[in-house]
C-alpha cells in the first residue's frame, strides 16, 4: 500500500506540473471534456463498448480541436486524438456541403389551419377516406390536392377510411341517445339493517329520471310489474323508445325482456363488468348516493320511497345536467336577465329537499 501511495504521488506530481504552463482556457476545456466523458459513460453504464452519440462526437470535436496537439495527446480521453481530430473534419465537411447544398423551389408547405381542418374531418368522420375528404374541402372553398390530404392523413398516422370505420360504443350511444334509456338495481340499508333494493331507468337523451320501485325482494313478478309500469308510462309521455340498456344481473328475469320487445324496445346487454358500458345510469346512482343517501339516515321503505320521489323531482325540474349543456330535464332553462336594475335588485329565495339536504333557488315573485 505504501508504494501505492508513493506511486499516486510521484505520478499527481508530474501531472500537476502538465498543467502549470497550460493556459486557463485549455484547462476549462479539458475540464469540461472529461466531464461529458463520465457523462456518456454513466449513460451507458453495463454496455461492451463506449459508443458516442452523433451529438457527443459533435461536442468534444468543438471543444478540443482548437487545443495544441501536444496537449490533446497528453488528455485522459476514451478514444485517439486522431479520432477527435476526424470527427471535426467530418463535422466541418458536413457544415459545407450543407451550405453549397442547392435549394430546390419545390411547392410550399401547407397552412397549419388547412392541416387542421383536414385531422378533424377525419376525427369527426371515421368513414371518408382522404378523397372524401377533398370533396369537402372543394365545398369549402379550400382548394388542395387529393394527395395533400393524403400525405397529411398519412403523417399524422390516421389509417385509412376501412380500418377506421368501425362504430364504438360511444358513437352508438351518441347516435342512439334520442331513443336510448338505460336500467340499474342499487341497493342501500335502513337504520335496522333491512336491505332495499331500488330499479331506476334514465333516458340519455334528456337525462330524466323514473324510480320504478322499491322492494326487499326483487322477485321476477316485481321486476315484470315494474317493466309494465315502465311501459305504461313511456306511451302516457310519448316516448319514443328503441333501446333499454341493462347490465347481466339475475334480478332481470326473461319475462323483462319480453315485455320491452313487445313493446318495440329492444334490450341491450352491457359486457361482464364493464360498468362504463352504462356510465350515465352508474353517475345518477353515484349522485343519488353523494348528495341524499349517504347524508342521512333510512328508516324504512316508505322514508327511503319518499326520499327518492324527492330526489327525482330535484333532479328532473331543477338540476342542471352539463351532458345536455346545463339544461333541466323537464324544464326548459329561462332566458338570461339582462336588465341591470334587475341585476341590480335580485331577490333570490330558497326551497330546500328533502329535510334541507337539497337547495333549490329561484326568483321570488
Amino acid at each position: 500500500m505504501l508504494l501505492r501511495l508513493a506511486y499516486l504521488g510521484v505520478t499527481n506530481a508530474l501531472a500537476l506540473l502538465r498543467l502549470l504552463p497550460m493556459s486557463d482556457r485549455d484547462k476549462d476545456a479539458e475540464i469540461l471534456a472529461l466531464r461529458h466523458q463520465i457523462m456518456v459513460l454513466e449513460r451507458q453504464l453495463g454496455g461492451d463498448r463506449v459508443h458516442f452519440a452523433p451529438a457527443d462526437r459533435a461536442w468534444l470535436a468543438a471543444l478540443l480541436h482548437p487545443l495544441p496537439r501536444t496537449v490533446l495527446h497528453q488528455l485522459r480521453l476514451l478514444v485517439r486524438p486522431d479520432t477527435v481530430l476526424r470527427w471535426h473534419r467530418d463535422l466541418i465537411a458536413r457544415r459545407h456541403a450543407r451550405r453549397s447544398r442547392p435549394r430546390l423551389a419545390g411547392r410550399p408547405r401547407t397552412i397549419r389551419s388547412i392541416r387542421t381542418l383536414v385531422l378533424r374531418l377525419a376525427r369527426e368522420n371515421s368513414g371518408w377516406g382522404y378523397r372524401r375528404i377533398h370533396g369537402e374541402l372543394l365545398i369549402l372553398g379550400v382548394k388542395v390536392a387529393a394527395s395533400t390530404v393524403w400525405e397529411i392523413l398519412h403523417n399524422a398516422g390516421i389509417d385509412p377510411a376501412p380500418e377506421r370505420a368501425s362504430s364504438t360504443w360511444a358513437t352508438f350511444l351518441r347516435s342512439q341517445a334520442q331513443g336510448l334509456i338505460a336500467a340499474d338495481f342499487f341497493e342501500t340499508v335502513t337504520l335496522a339493517g333491512t336491505r332495499l333494493y331500488v330499479l331506476a331507468v334514465i333516458e340519455h337523451a334528456t337525462r330524466r329520471v323514473r324510480v320504478l320501485g322499491i322492494t326487499p325482494h326483487p322477485t321476477a313478478a316485481w321486476v315484470a310489474q315494474a317493466a309494465r309500469n315502465l311501459v305504461m308510462d313511456l306511451e302516457d309521455t310519448g316516448g319514443q323508445v328503441k333501446y333499454l340498456i341493462r347490465d347481466r344481473d339475475g334480478k332481470y328475469p326473461a319475462l323483462f325482456d319480453t315485455i320491452l320487445a313487445d313493446a318495440g324496445i329492444e334490450v341491450v346487454l352491457t359486457g361482464v363488468r364493464m360498468p362504463r358500458m352504462n356510465s350515465i345510469m352508474e353517475r345518477w346512482i353515484q349522485s343519488c348516493r353523494y348528495e341524499v343517501l349517504d347524508r342521512m339516515l333510512i328508516w324504512s321503505q316508505t322514508h327511503l320511497l319518499h326520499t327518492l320521489r324527492e330526489y327525482e323531482r330535484h333532479h328532473n325540474q331543477h338540476r342542471p345536467h352539463r351532458g345536455i349543456a346545463n339544461a333541466r330535464p323537464l324544464r326548459a332553462l329561462p332566458d338570461p336577465t339582462t336588465d341591470p336594475q334587475a341585476l341590480a335588485r335580485l331577490r333570490i329565495r330558497r326551497h330546500d329537499r328533502p329535510g334541507g339536504l337539497l337547495h333549490e333557488y329561484e326568483h321570488a315573485a
